[in-house]
């Protein structure tokens, strides 16, 4: 198995997938806990018209992914604050826009080619040099910006009313994070494709969660269910040569499943205990 490292593009795929999954497990706990679970989902939808836009005016589609899904993020986040929608229906608003504008530029473009399939599936194993060092100064920086704004964000997270009192510029703030989370979502096409982006946001959290821990013990746990995750993943996907945006996918449920399982029966067998305990009492 080692024997796939000797490989350039297995390492960068490796290397690429781990930066990856560590900004999508911190991003993703933040998302999960203002319940906004689907907003990955949403965003990879406008990415996927920003990818079809970008191959239908013959521009790199990451770029016009890029602006697409920041800029309908962005408005989405205004519409919802200034009307009062819930952030639910901001969500699916924006999820029905990108999907409809993919659509139809798809149609206006002659259909599906090879490289909208790439972005739909995901192509971590064709990750160039240029797109391995791209990926990493993203993700290092949105790091960087999530450590230095910590405790704004997470008081913003658990009680924005009460935020807005203390006077921290929730609006910005919000601004902020949006902004990071599209770059997120965008970041990670290329590891699991625009389908199922949401998945490697939400699961390795949804599991960590089952631990029953604190906020950073559980953003620890997160990011090394989801580096596991995509590492097995890549790895699997090679040598069983299949999809690896779904080995990845497919390992983090696997993953979850075996969480639940273990705490279900951790949980019964604690309960036994504690009905044997006072029946002998």
């Amino acid at each position: 198995m080692f024997e796939i490292l000797q490989f350039a593009f297995m390492q960068r795929a490796l290397i690429t997938g781990t930066a990856v999954a560590i900004t999508c497990s911190i991003i993703g706990l933040f998302l999960v806990l203002r319940r906004q679970s689907l907003f990955g989902d949403a965003m990879s939808h406008v990415a996927f018209g920003g990818i079809a836009l970008g191959i239908f005016v013959n521009v790199y589609p990451i770029w016009t992914a890029f602006i697409i899904s920041v800029l309908g993020a962005l408005g989405i986040t205004k519409l919802r604050e200034s009307t009062k929608i819930p952030s639910d229906s901001a969500i699916a608003v924006l999820l029905s826009s990108g999907l409809a504008l993919g659509v139809v530029l798809i149609s206006l473009s002659n259909g599906f080619n090879l490289d909208l399939f790439s972005f739909l599936f995901g192509s971590i194993l064709l990750v160039s040099f240029q797109d391995e060092i791209s990926v990493l100064a993203l993700d290092v920086a949105i790091i960087i910006i999530v450590i230095f704004f910590y405790k704004k964000f997470m008081y913003i997270t658990f009680n924005e009313d009460q935020a807005k009192v203390s006077g921290l510029d929730v609006v910005k703030l919000n601004y902020l994070f949006i902004v990071l989370a599209s770059i997120t979502v965008i970041t990670s096409i290329r590891l699991v494709g625009v389908l199922l982006i949401s998945s490697l946001i939400v699961i390795p959290n949804i599991t960590a969660m089952f631990f029953g821990k604190g906020f950073v013990k559980t953003a620890i746990i997160s990011t090394i269910l989801a580096v596991c995750s995509v590492e097995s993943g890549i790895t699997f996907s090679y040598i069983w040569n299949v999809a690896p945006g779904g080995t990845i996918v497919l390992t983090s449920i696997i993953i979850f499943l075996l969480t639940v399982g273990v705490k279900s029966i951790f949980g019964l067998l604690v309960r036994k205990k504690q009905t044997i305990k006072q029946l002998n009492n």
